[in-house]
């Protein structure tokens, strides 16, 4: 059995927890847009009728039997009708994807978007925790995609756990990290975020400054674009030409984004317009892998329904609190005393304390100022 991580320090009963105040304004205002972005592809289906149109769309649903795979050595279920997913946006550097850039030589499956999403008992509230690829983490012994075993790691980066194991081994490195067991699992792949966008008939947005990225291939002048699958693709994907030029900043840009996305989809008349709604849900369903419980449009439907009912003051939007590595400036660290007090409150089924976030380097940055919903 998995422990809870104890590298942060003991909670002293003698003191009170910090205060769970909610997030800023501005935060609050963020923490909407990227829960929905993040089952984008699940909301889109919702208004989808018909038993035929079901069947379809479930065959569309790539699925990976996670609890086969990892057994009983996982943390305990708490089983009081919380849920936690982990969300993976991946690129596998192959075919499409390819044109996007990108900073693997080897062509090697990498997880660039990373979440934990904790939707507490009642379903009324609810956490997303990003991680940032470049985190040094614990990785665990993991089963080779390619055959064999990989020994486990001390100081690994994140998105490595995916390109070693897939799915299996990312999910098995968030547990050991957390000490959350993961309910569900959700991955949209690149190239069928790319399609998503040009079936939606691409995503305006307005650069407050010019872009120019030599790695995602991007080039946009400061003013309005309606971006399409590629270039927004390429956008999300931008890392040096925003910011600090870290992977913080670009979990920045990447948040303002989305929100420019979610306003795109709900300015469309989807139900007015049932052709384009089905192709929407085609494209979604074919570009998920789901574990083999969510594996049905019926159980991405509720899913859907129950974050889109949450209020936006109930839902909170965090990047996990790190600190630069001081032997690799180019990577980051969790600070451990922050990131349990995260892990903490999640498994406690409560709001992450705004302490959490104290001094955090991912709360640095600039990439949410770039970009303006158009």
């Amino acid at each position: 059995m998995v422990p809870p991580p104890g590298d942060g320090p003991a909670a002293d009963p003698g003191q009170p927890e910090p205060p769970e105040s909610p997030p800023p304004p501005a935060r609050r205002r963020r923490v909407l847009r990227a829960v929905l972005v993040s089952v984008l592809a699940l909301a889109l289906l919702v208004g989808v009728g018909g038993a035929v149109l079901y069947l379809k769309l479930d065959g569309n649903i790539s699925h990976i039997d996670i609890e086969g795979a990892l057994g009983e050595d996982r943390p305990d279920d708490t089983d009081n009708g919380s849920l936690d997913l982990l969300v993976l946006g991946s690129d596998t550097r192959d075919g499409e994807n390819g044109v996007y850039g990108g900073d693997d030589p080897d062509g090697e499956a990498r997880s660039d978007t990373a979440m934990i999403v904790h939707i507490n008992e009642d379903h009324d509230a609810a956490s997303v925790i990003s991680i940032p690829r470049d985190t040094l983490v614990p990785r665990p012994e993991c089963e080779r995609l390619d055959g064999g075993t990989a020994p486990a790691a001390d100081r690994a980066m994140f998105n490595e756990a995916y390109g070693i194991g897939g799915p299996v081994c990312a999910i098995k490195t968030v547990e050991g990290l957390t000490g959350l067991r993961m309910d569900h699992y959700l991955e949209v792949d690149f190239d069928g975020f790319a399609r998503l966008v040009d079936t939606l008939g691409g995503v305006e947005v307005t650069t407050s400054e010019a872009i120019a990225d030599g790695d995602s291939k991007l080039r946009l002048d400061a003013g309005t674009h309606t971006l399409s699958g590629r270039e927004s693709l390429a956008l999300v994907r931008t890392r040096k030409a925003v910011g600090d030029g870290s992977d913080l900043s670009r979990i920045q840009l990447q948040h303002s984004f989305l929100q420019a996305l979610v306003e795109q989809v709900n300015g469309v008349d989807l139900l007015g317009n049932p052709k384009r709604l089905y192709d929407l849900a085609d494209t979604a369903t074919s570009a998920l892998t789901t574990d083999s419980d969510l594996a049905s449009v019926s159980k991405l439907v509720g899913l859907a329904r129950t974050l889109r009912d949450i209020e936006p003051d109930a839902l909170q939007l965090l990047t996990l609190p790190v600190g630069y590595d001081p032997e690799d400036p180019n990577r980051v660290a969790p600070l451990r005393e922050q990131s349990e007090q995260v892990w903490r409150a999640l498994r406690e089924d409560r709001p992450v304390p705004e302490s959490a976030i104290r001094d955090s380097a991912a709360e640095e940055g600039g990439g949410d100022e770039l970009i303006i919903p158009g």
